[in-house]
């Protein structure tokens, strides 16, 4: 299979741009040219340019065999996804060094083509694109297009040069990965029903315009930070306060993720519920625009999936292109929008309870490990445990403390914590019971909190450049200062870790986390790296399932465990069965981590 590197130019201006429009609306927009491409095919001694009408481009990509070849591109979901929308043109095989970077560094050394090409020393990215902006292509004069070409064709050369670079060593599986999560955006295969989005739209803004009118204030007080915090002032409400991750500063903590403002919401006084209610529905626009823009996708075509492939240090899928399928609510009508094509099904399969089954394996807890073997009620086990009473009299309250506990404190939480948790889900227990509740966990599994010390020696180990190896067959390696392997070949790394001495708090390991241009300051610890290493392990099966369906039915889209692929109807059974066997295989270098799903089929992604 020859590789194929290739790089597009299109026209943008100041309103029609990447900027501005997701890479969807960008691509399948009316105003979209393509102004010129590069290609360097395997044993060229030049990279080509062409520019020209669509028809001659296609003309021009006639003397590749794209449908045999591994495509090579930086980001290549931009690049793809107009090689398949616009010229009907789908490689054997795509690489994208965006994601390979990304990967291997994180965002420490910076994903885009002129940050990497800089870090390996290989040369230097043009800047003529800058020139480009508001021109079509017959607003180029010769020499201006041949310019343009040349710059093109640099970024060939210099995309093709990092993937020789990052290929030695990367791990087969995830180039694989990589392929299948492009796919999802630039080859959708999910349709969108625009009427139901069309009816939940409607619903959302009437929703909106309620919770004002009982508000009873108008919509600008409610958008101002500091004319909404006025109006709590006035009613003798404590303003909830955070320190801004990004300036350090005091900010007001009105977002629904602030837990001191979402307790408002059953505030004694229902003027303040109230007004909180209308503040969230209001302020916080995401199902309103999310669903505005599965709208427009839907009159433009089918959903591409965007994922982001190692999103997160742990190697997890993150949501891309402003919309970011992970978090959508379980029961959300946006799920239900989401349908098979005509003539298949959806089966969804969830690797169950994949964290707590790969802590208790790695921790050594046997005896955890052979309850969730045998297929036993865990969460009622630890119930039992909790409140001493048999599991047959375990109640259901009893129990959901008993799940919480198992899904939750494996990592060194807290009481406080604990408690507050446990309140989100309208479950309040003494601080002093809580405290208790976890200590009876860590005697119950002891091995677990032991882990916890090893991955602080973990720490030190990648302080001190030293070496040492942690669970069953030394699947974790602590390799010093590179960071911790995995089974797949990659890395959990910590960048510039170091310890320092914290007011109040004493000696902290701390490490350097990228947030745009912001660099955070990182505090981890025993319990959290031992939380890295779990989510991290679960991604790397849960991307080896991922594979093995994909053999035989095409995955369309991977939600924090779970897996979803398209299936013909005819097959809908055998099909399930197939997929539950893939999940419930074990990798070869954890046979005896038991693992098992939980696998759905409908004609809709909300069932």
């Amino acid at each position: 299979m020859k590789k194929l590197t290739l790089d597009f130019e299109t026209y943008y201006d100041r309103d029609f741009s990447l900027r501005k429009l997701t890479t969807e609306e960008y691509i399948r927009d009316p105003r979209f040219e393509v102004i010129g491409v590069a290609v360097h095919h395997e044993g060229d001694d030049s990279t080509h340019w062409c520019s020209g009408t669509k028809e001659e481009i296609k003309d021009f990509f006639e003397q590749f065999d794209i449908p045999n070849s591994l495509c090579i591109a930086h980001n290549s979901v931009f690049d793809m996804a107009i090689l398949n929308w616009h010229f009907d043109l789908r490689p054997k095989r795509i690489a994208d060094t965006l994601s390979m970077a990304r990967a291997i560094y994180g965002t420490d050394v910076g994903g885009s083509l002129a940050a990497l090409s800089e870090y390996y020393g290989i040369g230097k990215k043009g800047t003529e694109v800058l020139q480009a902006i508001g021109k079509r292509r017959e607003d180029f004069t010769p020499l201006e297009l041949k310019d343009y070409g040349r710059y093109c064709v640099n970024d060939v050369e210099l995309t093709r040069q990092l993937f020789d670079l990052m290929l030695a060593g990367f791990p087969v599986d995830e180039l694989r990965l990589i392929d299948l999560t492009v796919r999802m955006f630039t080859e959708p295969k999910l349709v969108l029903d625009a009427d139901l989005l069309t009816q939940h739209l409607t619903m959302v803004k009437s929703a909106k315009d309620s919770l004002l009118r009982d508000a009873g204030v108008d919509r600008e007080v409610l958008m101002s930070n500091i004319k909404f915090a006025g109006i709590l002032d006035a009613l003798g409400v404590p303003i909830p306060m955070k320190i801004s991750p990004t300036t350090n500063k005091s900010t007001y903590a009105f977002s629904k993720s602030d837990e001191e403002f979402i307790a408002l919401l059953d505030h004694e006084d229902i003027r303040v519920q109230t007004l909180v209610a209308a503040r969230l529905g209001v302020k916080s626009t995401l199902e309103e625009t999310r669903t505005e823009r599965m709208l427009g996708i839907a009159k433009r075509g089918t959903l591409p999936v965007p994922l982001r492939y190692y999103a997160a240090r742990t190697g997890r899928w993150g949501g891309d292109d402003k919309m970011n399928l992970q978090n959508f609510p379980r029961n959300s009508p946006l799920k239900r929008a989401i349908c098979a094509p005509p003539g298949n099904v959806l089966i969804d399969s969830d690797s169950s309870q994949i964290e707590a089954r790969t802590l208790a394996w790695l921790s050594g807890q046997d005896d955890l490990v052979e309850a969730f073997e045998r297929g036993e009620d865990v969460y009622k086990q630890m119930a039992s445990k909790i409140y001493g009473v048999d599991e047959k009299d375990v109640t259901k309250d009893q129990r959901f403390v008993g799940k919480w506990t198992i899904l939750g404190c494996g990592y060194g939480l807290g009481g406080a914590k604990y408690q507050q948790q446990l309140k989100n889900y309208k479950v309040d227990i003494p601080l002093d019971e809580c405290r208790r509740i976890i200590d009876v966990y860590r005697q119950t599994y002891p091995m677990i909190p032991y882990l916890w010390s090893q991955a602080k020696q973990a720490i030190n180990s990648m302080l001190s450049d030293d070496y040492m190896d942690i669970g069953p067959g030394a699947v974790l390696k602590v390799e010093g200062r590179a960071g911790v392997r995995l089974p797949n070949g990659l890395y959990l790394q910590y960048n510039n870790l170091r310890e320092i001495e914290e007011e109040g708090k004493g000696r902290q390991f701390v490490y350097d986390m990228k947030r745009g241009r912001q660099v955070i300051q990182t505090r981890i610890y025993g319990g959290k790296l031992v939380e890295n290493f779990c989510q991290a392990l679960a991604r790397v099966i849960i991307g080896w399932q991922m594979l093995a369906v994909n053999r035989k039915y095409p995955v369309v889209l991977t939600v924090h465990d779970a897996v979803t692929c398209v299936v013909p109807e005819a097959e809908e059974f055998t099909a399930k069965e197939y997929v539950e066997m893939c999940m419930r295989i074990r990798p070869d270098w954890a046979l005896d981590l038991p693992l098992d799903c939980e696998a759905e089929s409908a004609s809709t992604y909300g069932g």
